[in-house]
Protein backbone atom coordinates (compact mmCIF):
# COMPACT_ATOMS: atom_id res chain seq x y z
CA UNK A 1 0.00 0.00 0.00
CA UNK A 2 1.14 3.87 -0.54
CA UNK A 3 0.29 6.68 0.96
CA UNK A 4 -1.13 8.96 -1.72
CA UNK A 5 -3.91 11.92 -1.85
CA UNK A 6 -6.90 10.85 -1.24
CA UNK A 7 -9.65 11.28 -4.27
CA UNK A 8 -12.17 13.22 -2.16
CA UNK A 9 -11.46 16.81 -1.65
CA UNK A 10 -9.89 17.45 1.79
CA UNK A 11 -9.17 21.39 3.09
CA UNK A 12 -5.50 21.85 4.54
CA UNK A 13 -7.00 21.78 8.15
CA UNK A 14 -10.00 20.64 9.74
CA UNK A 15 -12.77 22.96 10.79
CA UNK A 16 -13.04 24.59 14.27
CA UNK A 17 -15.81 22.22 15.36
CA UNK A 18 -13.88 19.03 14.57
CA UNK A 19 -14.99 16.48 17.14
CA UNK A 20 -12.90 14.20 19.53
CA UNK A 21 -14.35 10.42 19.96
CA UNK A 22 -17.62 10.44 21.02
CA UNK A 23 -17.64 11.13 24.99
CA UNK A 24 -20.40 9.12 27.12
CA UNK A 25 -22.88 10.90 28.95
CA UNK A 26 -22.01 11.64 32.50
CA UNK A 27 -24.14 9.09 33.93
CA UNK A 28 -22.49 6.69 31.44
CA UNK A 29 -19.39 4.97 33.17
CA UNK A 30 -18.87 2.18 30.79
CA UNK A 31 -15.38 2.02 29.21
CA UNK A 32 -12.45 -0.24 27.55
CA UNK A 33 -8.67 0.16 27.72
CA UNK A 34 -6.45 -0.83 25.21
CA UNK A 35 -2.91 -1.42 26.34
CA UNK A 36 0.32 -3.52 25.79
CA UNK A 37 2.92 -4.88 28.12
CA UNK A 38 6.27 -3.62 28.08
CA UNK A 39 7.89 -6.75 29.52
CA UNK A 40 7.45 -8.33 26.21
CA UNK A 41 8.02 -5.05 24.23
CA UNK A 42 4.72 -5.14 22.47
CA UNK A 43 5.36 -8.23 20.97
CA UNK A 44 2.26 -10.42 22.61
CA UNK A 45 0.04 -8.13 21.45
CA UNK A 46 -3.18 -5.42 22.09
CA UNK A 47 -4.95 -6.13 25.67
CA UNK A 48 -8.14 -4.81 26.77
CA UNK A 49 -9.83 -4.31 29.87
CA UNK A 50 -13.22 -2.67 31.07
CA UNK A 51 -14.68 -0.22 34.08
CA UNK A 52 -18.38 0.29 34.73
CA UNK A 53 -17.46 3.44 37.05
CA UNK A 54 -13.80 5.01 34.92
CA UNK A 55 -11.45 4.16 37.64
CA UNK A 56 -11.41 0.39 38.09
CA UNK A 57 -10.25 -1.51 34.98
CA UNK A 58 -10.50 -5.56 34.78
CA UNK A 59 -8.62 -7.18 32.06
CA UNK A 60 -10.98 -9.18 29.68
CA UNK A 61 -9.86 -12.92 29.04
CA UNK A 62 -8.00 -12.69 31.57
CA UNK A 63 -5.37 -10.11 30.58
CA UNK A 64 -4.49 -12.50 27.42
CA UNK A 65 -3.82 -10.75 24.36
CA UNK A 66 -6.82 -10.23 22.14
CA UNK A 67 -4.99 -9.08 19.03
CA UNK A 68 -1.32 -10.42 17.92
CA UNK A 69 0.97 -8.44 16.04
CA UNK A 70 1.54 -9.78 12.45
CA UNK A 71 2.49 -6.34 10.48
CA UNK A 72 5.73 -3.94 10.63
CA UNK A 73 8.86 -3.45 10.69
CA UNK A 74 9.28 -5.54 14.05
CA UNK A 75 5.95 -6.90 14.66
CA UNK A 76 5.02 -5.31 17.49
CA UNK A 77 2.07 -3.81 18.81
CA UNK A 78 2.74 -1.20 21.22
CA UNK A 79 0.42 1.90 22.31
CA UNK A 80 -2.84 0.72 20.61
CA UNK A 81 -4.82 3.43 19.96
CA UNK A 82 -8.99 2.54 19.28
CA UNK A 83 -11.43 5.18 18.28
CA UNK A 84 -15.04 4.32 16.70
CA UNK A 85 -16.23 4.99 13.31
CA UNK A 86 -19.78 6.48 13.84
CA UNK A 87 -20.85 6.33 10.07
CA UNK A 88 -20.56 2.15 10.58
CA UNK A 89 -19.78 1.37 14.15
CA UNK A 90 -16.34 -0.45 13.10
CA UNK A 91 -13.38 0.09 16.19
CA UNK A 92 -10.23 1.28 14.05
CA UNK A 93 -7.11 0.66 16.00
CA UNK A 94 -3.57 1.90 15.15
CA UNK A 95 -0.39 1.10 17.10
CA UNK A 96 3.40 1.29 17.47
CA UNK A 97 5.20 -1.50 14.69
CA UNK A 98 8.49 -0.83 15.64
CA UNK A 99 10.90 0.81 17.35
CA UNK A 100 12.48 2.24 14.00
CA UNK A 101 10.80 2.55 10.62
CA UNK A 102 8.09 4.47 8.88
CA UNK A 103 4.83 2.53 9.23
CA UNK A 104 2.03 2.26 11.56
CA UNK A 105 -0.62 -0.56 12.15
CA UNK A 106 -4.04 -0.81 11.46
CA UNK A 107 -6.64 -2.94 11.96
CA UNK A 108 -10.98 -2.65 12.75
CA UNK A 109 -13.25 -4.78 14.21
CA UNK A 110 -16.76 -4.73 15.24
CA UNK A 111 -17.16 -5.85 18.79
CA UNK A 112 -13.05 -5.43 20.03
CA UNK A 113 -12.64 -8.45 19.78
CA UNK A 114 -12.35 -10.18 16.80
CA UNK A 115 -10.43 -7.57 14.25
CA UNK A 116 -9.77 -7.61 10.77
CA UNK A 117 -6.58 -8.60 8.74
CA UNK A 118 -3.53 -6.15 9.42
CA UNK A 119 -1.87 -3.73 7.13
CA UNK A 120 1.35 -1.82 8.35
CA UNK A 121 0.41 1.70 7.23
CA UNK A 122 4.16 3.19 5.30
CA UNK A 123 2.90 6.77 6.77
CA UNK A 124 6.36 8.43 6.51
CA UNK A 125 7.64 6.93 3.21
CA UNK A 126 7.85 10.41 2.02
CA UNK A 127 10.19 11.64 4.45
CA UNK A 128 14.01 10.31 3.48
CA UNK A 129 15.70 9.85 6.88
CA UNK A 130 12.46 8.94 9.02
CA UNK A 131 14.04 7.35 12.51
CA UNK A 132 10.54 6.31 13.82
CA UNK A 133 6.38 6.61 13.60
CA UNK A 134 5.39 6.20 17.23
CA UNK A 135 2.40 6.15 19.52
CA UNK A 136 -0.33 6.51 16.69
CA UNK A 137 -3.66 8.14 17.52
CA UNK A 138 -6.80 8.68 15.76
CA UNK A 139 -9.98 11.27 15.94
CA UNK A 140 -13.25 11.15 14.17
CA UNK A 141 -13.71 14.24 12.51
CA UNK A 142 -17.32 14.61 12.07
CA UNK A 143 -17.65 18.19 10.21
CA UNK A 144 -15.39 16.50 7.10
CA UNK A 145 -15.97 12.57 7.85
CA UNK A 146 -12.81 11.36 8.22
CA UNK A 147 -10.25 9.85 10.70
CA UNK A 148 -7.45 12.27 11.47
CA UNK A 149 -4.20 10.00 12.38
CA UNK A 150 -1.74 11.26 14.29
CA UNK A 151 2.10 10.24 15.73
CA UNK A 152 5.39 11.19 16.48
CA UNK A 153 8.60 11.33 14.66
CA UNK A 154 12.00 11.92 14.35
CA UNK A 155 13.74 12.93 10.73
CA UNK A 156 17.20 13.16 10.27
CA UNK A 157 20.03 12.84 12.62
CA UNK A 158 19.77 13.58 16.21
CA UNK A 159 20.85 12.35 19.52
CA UNK A 160 20.03 9.28 21.32
CA UNK A 161 16.92 10.63 22.77
CA UNK A 162 15.82 11.46 18.62
CA UNK A 163 13.79 14.91 18.19
CA UNK A 164 10.28 13.93 17.23
CA UNK A 165 7.31 16.40 16.00
CA UNK A 166 3.97 15.58 15.01
CA UNK A 167 3.00 14.38 11.81
CA UNK A 168 -0.96 13.15 10.38
CA UNK A 169 -2.58 12.40 7.68
CA UNK A 170 -6.33 11.92 6.89
CA UNK A 171 -8.38 9.41 5.22
CA UNK A 172 -12.10 8.53 5.21
CA UNK A 173 -11.37 4.26 4.38
CA UNK A 174 -8.13 3.18 5.33
CA UNK A 175 -7.28 2.42 1.76
CA UNK A 176 -6.34 6.32 0.48
CA UNK A 177 -5.02 8.73 2.79
CA UNK A 178 -4.17 12.71 2.23
CA UNK A 179 0.10 13.29 2.13
CA UNK A 180 1.51 13.22 6.17
CA UNK A 181 2.64 16.66 7.08
CA UNK A 182 3.96 17.98 10.12
CA UNK A 183 1.33 19.43 12.29
CA UNK A 184 3.04 20.78 15.69
CA UNK A 185 6.35 21.46 16.41
CA UNK A 186 7.02 23.44 19.74
CA UNK A 187 10.27 24.11 19.07
CA UNK A 188 11.40 20.74 21.45
CA UNK A 189 10.76 17.12 21.16
CA UNK A 190 7.15 16.00 21.83
CA UNK A 191 5.63 13.00 21.61
CA UNK A 192 2.09 10.81 22.85
CA UNK A 193 -0.37 13.37 21.89
CA UNK A 194 -4.04 12.55 22.36
CA UNK A 195 -6.82 14.78 22.21
CA UNK A 196 -10.27 15.41 24.32
CA UNK A 197 -13.32 17.53 24.19
CA UNK A 198 -13.61 19.52 27.12
CA UNK A 199 -17.09 21.30 27.05
CA UNK A 200 -16.87 22.98 23.08
CA UNK A 201 -13.07 23.40 23.83
CA UNK A 202 -10.69 20.83 21.97
CA UNK A 203 -7.66 19.57 24.18
CA UNK A 204 -4.74 18.55 23.28
CA UNK A 205 -2.44 16.76 25.75
CA UNK A 206 1.25 16.13 24.92
CA UNK A 207 4.66 14.94 26.74
CA UNK A 208 7.63 17.08 26.63
CA UNK A 209 10.00 14.57 25.60
CA UNK A 210 13.10 16.36 26.86
CA UNK A 211 15.21 14.64 29.32
CA UNK A 212 18.38 17.58 29.24
CA UNK A 213 17.24 19.39 31.36
CA UNK A 214 14.96 17.08 32.46
CA UNK A 215 10.79 17.47 31.56
CA UNK A 216 9.27 14.38 30.41
CA UNK A 217 6.16 15.76 31.97
CA UNK A 218 2.77 15.67 30.10
CA UNK A 219 1.04 19.33 29.07
CA UNK A 220 -1.92 20.70 27.50
CA UNK A 221 -2.78 23.24 24.87
CA UNK A 222 -6.08 24.32 23.21
CA UNK A 223 -6.58 23.61 19.71
CA UNK A 224 -8.77 24.87 16.81
CA UNK A 225 -8.39 21.54 14.89
CA UNK A 226 -6.93 18.24 15.40
CA UNK A 227 -3.83 19.55 12.97
CA UNK A 228 -4.00 23.24 14.87
CA UNK A 229 -3.39 25.90 15.10
CA UNK A 230 -2.28 25.23 18.92
CA UNK A 231 -2.47 27.73 20.90
CA UNK A 232 0.21 27.81 24.35
CA UNK A 233 1.01 25.04 26.61
CA UNK A 234 0.09 24.66 29.71
CA UNK A 235 2.19 24.42 33.30
CA UNK A 236 3.06 20.17 33.70
CA UNK A 237 0.25 18.74 34.96
CA UNK A 238 2.24 15.29 35.82
CA UNK A 239 5.55 14.62 37.64
CA UNK A 240 8.85 13.95 35.63
CA UNK A 241 8.59 10.62 33.91
CA UNK A 242 5.50 10.09 32.64
CA UNK A 243 4.17 9.47 29.30
CA UNK A 244 1.17 7.77 27.43
CA UNK A 245 -2.03 10.01 28.68
CA UNK A 246 -5.33 9.17 27.61
CA UNK A 247 -8.17 11.24 28.69
CA UNK A 248 -12.15 10.56 29.78
CA UNK A 249 -14.94 13.05 31.09
CA UNK A 250 -16.27 11.35 34.35
CA UNK A 251 -18.79 13.13 36.38
CA UNK A 252 -18.28 16.73 34.58
CA UNK A 253 -14.13 15.83 35.30
CA UNK A 254 -11.54 15.66 32.63
CA UNK A 255 -9.35 13.06 33.94
CA UNK A 256 -5.69 11.51 32.93
CA UNK A 257 -4.78 8.63 33.34
CA UNK A 258 -0.77 8.47 31.95
CA UNK A 259 1.81 5.86 32.49
CA UNK A 260 4.60 6.16 35.06
CA UNK A 261 7.16 4.11 33.23
CA UNK A 262 9.97 4.48 35.55
CA UNK A 263 7.93 3.35 38.88
CA UNK A 264 5.91 0.56 36.38
CA UNK A 265 2.30 1.97 37.53
CA UNK A 266 -0.51 4.00 36.22
CA UNK A 267 -1.18 7.29 37.90
CA UNK A 268 -4.33 10.23 37.38
CA UNK A 269 -4.89 13.38 37.45
CA UNK A 270 -8.41 15.19 37.39
CA UNK A 271 -9.35 18.38 36.65
CA UNK A 272 -13.16 20.54 36.30
CA UNK A 273 -11.71 23.51 34.89
CA UNK A 274 -8.04 22.67 33.65
CA UNK A 275 -6.17 24.88 35.56
CA UNK A 276 -6.13 23.27 38.99
CA UNK A 277 -5.19 19.23 38.91
CA UNK A 278 -5.50 16.93 41.81
CA UNK A 279 -3.96 13.42 41.98
CA UNK A 280 -6.49 11.09 41.88
CA UNK A 281 -4.25 7.90 41.12
CA UNK A 282 -5.12 6.16 44.95
CA UNK A 283 -8.68 6.15 43.05
CA UNK A 284 -7.56 3.98 40.17
CA UNK A 285 -6.84 0.24 39.43
CA UNK A 286 -5.19 -0.84 36.22
CA UNK A 287 -4.10 -4.51 34.94
CA UNK A 288 -1.06 -5.48 36.13
CA UNK A 289 1.46 -4.67 33.79
CA UNK A 290 -0.27 -1.88 31.59
CA UNK A 291 1.52 0.55 29.36
CA UNK A 292 0.52 3.12 27.20
CA UNK A 293 -3.40 2.60 26.42
CA UNK A 294 -6.51 4.39 25.40
CA UNK A 295 -9.34 4.22 27.42
CA UNK A 296 -12.54 5.23 25.18
CA UNK A 297 -16.81 5.29 26.13
CA UNK A 298 -18.51 2.05 25.31
CA UNK A 299 -22.14 1.30 25.86
CA UNK A 300 -23.43 -0.97 28.20
CA UNK A 301 -24.58 -3.63 25.91
CA UNK A 302 -20.36 -3.69 24.83
CA UNK A 303 -19.68 -3.81 28.36
CA UNK A 304 -21.80 -6.31 29.07
CA UNK A 305 -20.65 -8.51 25.90
CA UNK A 306 -16.81 -8.37 27.09
CA UNK A 307 -17.83 -8.73 30.78
CA UNK A 308 -18.84 -12.03 29.84
CA UNK A 309 -16.04 -13.48 28.46
CA UNK A 310 -14.18 -13.07 31.51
Amino acid sequence: MTMQPTRRLFCAGLAATAAAPALAAKTDRHFAFTYFRNADDGGAGMRLAISDDGFTYRPVRGGAPVVVPQVGENKLMRDPCVARDPRAGLYHMVWTTSWTGQTIGHASSRDLIDWSAQQAMPVMAAFPGTRNSWAPELIWDDAKRHFVIFWSSTVGTAGKEGDHRLYATMTSDFRTFTPTRKIYDPGFSVIDATFQRVGERLIMFVKDERKEPLRKVIQWCEAQSPTGPFGALSPPITPAWSEGPTAIEVDGETVVFFDRYIDKRYAAVASRDLKTWRDVSDRITMPPGANHGTIIPIDRARYSALAALG
